[in-house]
């Protein structure tokens, strides 16, 4: 039984990002919540010669690190792993990994792409999965990894967050919410669609039973539990492992009618639902239907969300021209509003490069003028997020029949008062921003619940709302302003047709050479 006193129940969140991980402890109770870092470490992709791939060894001694770190402080009650989605693991017959992982903004998907959408139509495929059509989806991976001599050994794939499950306790599964982003899931049904997998060449034996959040996923092997000092009886947590559906599980709302955005590296705009929204027009639009907790669904799109910022941060960088962020923002707020806006969706802006040139490309393609200064570009990043979340939101409250009330703005880009802000003025919502660490705290309120110590789904969005810190922001301004920025993005958008019809993965080395040709020209 865990310890239920104040100072003694004590959970651990493993959460991989996409530039770094971490281990937070948690204390969670009827009236308490509180997070501690005990420990961060970098997640530095490699690019090998075959393409850019995750060091999930590194990762994974990071987690151990970190688990050491946290053990400083007395026994865990248990422990919850959340990561990024869609990307995996391959093992072999013996359990070995076939290899490091690939990165999902790996251009390597084009022609897998080409070929699952030949032996299965981008409608037949949405009408089981109700995926959002995305390059990097898993079932693109996989297909792109038929040529490889280790597709001839493997015999599992486990996506990341199972695969560091696996090696803390020697045990297999697969977590539902991370599962759905796979394209291979039946989204109406919540299982594995055997009929999509053995259609599209793949063996049924490679994708383990599935795990729904708060059921245990095993113990400590016994040589993990040496090294972290951890008595060897701890137990692994199922959590929500994709860390939107963390996030979205710790949203504050009190109220029906909410919408979210999960913002950081990608900002994911949507509803949650009880039922998905298979319909051609979802499907038209690029909606994708995940599974949250509780058998709810996430009726969301992704959007390019602050990597646009971050990437031109490092071009400012590598010129030796990088002002801090807190300097950018000011000279942002300074800026001429909506002097120029993109398109975030544009898969351009997918691979690491050259951000501030992209963004002049576009410009120059929809006839719009590039910024002079990085203030005027990180103005445009954030009024166009604020544009997105609109669009999406919209669209996203038309196809479920749904009136919303309120935007809850979760995660790091909770912290951006400007986006945050923006997005009110250009939705005409109020919007509640907040908490930032959303992802570790759903991981650690999933953890409490199975332990009995939170209750329902309210019950911990309640616990959220009372004791984490919020930031409330309503409309102000001219909503005419925002409708004349959107109408300039129609054509290109119309151009690109991308929400439309699903776009294979570009030579992103060309593709930039060709933009910044424009963009002189």
């Amino acid at each position: 039984m865990p310890v239920t006193s104040r100072s003694g129940t004590v959970f651990a969140a493993v959460d991989l990002g996409a530039t770094s991980g971490r281990v937070i402890t948690g204390r969670a109770g009827p009236d308490e919540l509180v997070l501690t870092e005990a420990h961060r470490f970098p997640n530095v992709p490699v690019r090998l010669p075959d393409g850019l791939r995750w060091d999930v060894l590194a990762l994974y001694q990071g987690m151990l690190d970190g688990l050491r770190t946290a053990a400083r402080g007395g026994p865990l009650t248990s422990i919850g792993i959340d990561s990024w989605a869609v990307d995996h693991g391959l093992l072999d017959a013996d359990g070995a990994l076939l290899g490091l992982p690939f990165h999902y903004r790996d251009s390597r998907n084009g022609k897998a792409v080409e070929q699952v959408l030949a032996e299965c139509g981008a409608k037949e495929l949405y009408a089981v999965n109700g995926l959002q059509h995305l390059p990097f989806n898993t079932v693109f991976q996989l297909a792109a990894h038929r040529a490889s001599a280790q597709w001839g050994a493997a015999r599992t794939m486990l996506l990341i967050p199972d695969l560091m499950v696996h090696w803390l306790t020697g045990t297999l599964g697969a977590e539902l919410t991370n599962a759905s982003t796979t394209g291979l899931l039946d989204a109406s049904a919540g299982t594995w669609s055997d009929a999509l997998i053995r259609r599209l060449g793949l063996e049924r034996s490679w994708f383990p039973a599935l795990r729904e959040p708060g059921e245990p996923a095993g113990t400590l092997l016994p040589h993990v539990a040496e090294y972290t000092g951890l008595p060897a009886g701890t137990p692994v947590t199922t959590v929500a492992s994709h860390d939107t559906a963390s996030a979205v599980a710790s949203v504050p709302a009190t109220e029906p009618g909410f919408a979210y955005v999960s913002c950081g590296t990608w900002s994911l705009a949507g509803l949650e639902l009880s039922a998905p929204v298979l319909t051609e027009e979802s499907r038209a639009a690029n909606f994708t239907n995940e599974r949250g907790v509780d058998g709810t669904i996430r009726h969301l799109r992704n959007i390019m969300g602050l990597w646009l910022l971050e990437e031109c941060r490092r071009a400012w960088g590598r010129r030796g021209t990088a002002p801090g962020l807190a300097q950018l923002l000011a000279e942002a707020a300074r800026a001429r509003p909506f002097a120029a806006v993109i398109d975030p969706d544009d898969e351009m802006f997918l691979a690491p490069g050259d951000m501030p040139s992209r963004i002049d490309a576009h410009l120059v393609r929809s006839g719009q003028v590039p910024p002079d200064s990085p203030g005027g570009y990180v103005r445009c990043v954030l009024e166009s997020l604020a544009l997105a979340h609109r669009r999406t939101l919209r669209q996203a409250a038309g196809l479920a029949g749904r009136e919303l009330t309120r935007i809850h703005l979760v995660g790091g880009g909770s912290r951006n008062a400007l986006l945050c802000q923006w997005t009110a003025d250009a939705t005409g919502l109020p919007v509640t921003a907040g908490p930032a660490e959303a992802t570790a705290l759903g991981n650690i309120l999933l953890q409490a619940r199975a332990h009995g110590l939170v209750g329902d789904l309210m019950d911990m969005r309640q616990l959220v709302a009372r004791t984490q810190e919020l930031r409330h922001y309503t409309p102000q301004g001219d909503q005419r302003a925002w409708d004349r920025a959107a109408a300039r993005l129609a054509p290109v958008r119309a151009l690109d047709a991308r929400a439309a019809t699903p776009a294979p993965s570009v030579d992103t080395r060309a593709l930039d050479g060709r933009r910044r040709k424009e963009a002189h020209d």
